[in-house]
């Protein structure tokens, strides 16, 4: 009986020790699980996009979230600075030595930031900070970041990952968003001059915004690039008329020529509706010159969309 009770000693120990070390871990983790923490809300790389409408000046906000189980019962005044070092953070980290893909700080002239502090108020869970932002003239193809860091909290703890945020602006209007991921469909003819061969081309076009009324895609059926000088070269403007008519004007080099009369593509913009799905449509007529030869080109192009959630945006 002795023997068998020196055998399992050791198993008692063995047991003690891993129920003591359970019984830490648990204290351990209700005090992770009860304390308040808060961040800055974004997404990856601390980046927090918003698109802000062109045309207007639009307010956007800095967010912060509170964790934990208790209520608190202090407010938490946060002070935010602005740190450039964050921006070239982040190009290097994500272009390395590529220049042309660096994303810019947001220019001083098209935003205010009215006070840099903002309260996560006692017994609440989020505060925010509000940015003013004027987005017209600002391009389609760069990002622009306001670089904000936590300088000081009043109490409680911060996420120290989540202690800074890019705010990154991005323009959109009615027809387009600056985000490369506004894509009509498209159905046009082409026909080069002197025959009357009409290709039939069935594809896609991507949008960008460019002011308040006007979007800017490729000519024809020229392939869109990201490349300034390929858009240079071969991307045209059209101009939303307040009647809805439609003025297509070259956007840098394109020679391009509007033709109007035509029944069936008589530049104009309208919301179809075929009893199924809602489209925003544009029926588009003209000549341009491409490497020395002049071409016709009928288009429709077209987006479905819902109108309801759109308007909740």
């Amino acid at each position: 009986m002795r023997k068998k009770y020196k055998t399992l000693k050791p198993l008692i120990y063995v047991f003690l020790a891993i129920l003591i070390l359970s019984c830490d871990n648990d204290e351990v983790f209700k005090r992770e699980q009860y304390k308040n923490v808060f961040a800055l809300i974004s997404g990856s790389d601390n980046v927090s996009t918003k698109f802000h409408e062109l045309g207007t000046e639009s307010v956007g906000y800095i967010a912060a979230s509170l964790g934990g189980t208790t209520p608190t019962t202090k407010p938490i005044v946060v002070n935010l600075i602005e740190d450039p070092s964050l921006i070239d953070t982040y190009n290097q980290i994500n272009f390395d030595v590529d220049i042309s893909k660096y994303v810019r700080p947001l220019p001083a002239s098209k935003y205010d930031i009215e006070d840099y502090q903002f309260t996560i108020p006692a017994g609440e869970i989020s505060g925010r900070l509000p940015i003013h932002i004027r987005p017209d003239g600002l391009s389609p193809d760069s990002s622009y970041f306001i670089p904000l860091r936590v300088s000081t909290y009043s109490s409680y703890e911060i996420n120290p990952e989540k202690s800074y945020i890019l705010y990154r602006v991005r323009t959109k209007n009615y027809w387009a968003q600056a985000d490369g991921n506004t894509i009509y469909n498209m159905r046009a003819k082409l026909r080069q001059d002197g025959s009357n061969f009409e290709l039939q081309l069935p594809g896609t076009k991507i949008m960008h915004p460019i002011s308040e009324r006007e979007v800017r895609i490729m000519v024809g059926n020229e392939t869109y690039s990201s490349s300034v000088s390929v858009f240079n070269k071969a991307s045209i403007i059209l101009r939303i008329e307040d009647d809805n008519k439609v003025t297509i004007l070259p956007y840098k080099d394109v020679e391009i020529l509007q033709i109007n009369g035509n029944a069936d593509y008589p530049n104009t913009f309208s919301i179809v509706d075929d009893g199924f799905k809602t489209y925003k449509t544009f029926l588009l007529h003209y000549y341009f010159r491409m490497a020395g030869i002049v071409y016709e080109m009928k288009e429709e192009l077209r987006l479905e969309f819902d109108e309801d959630e759109e308007t909740r945006l």
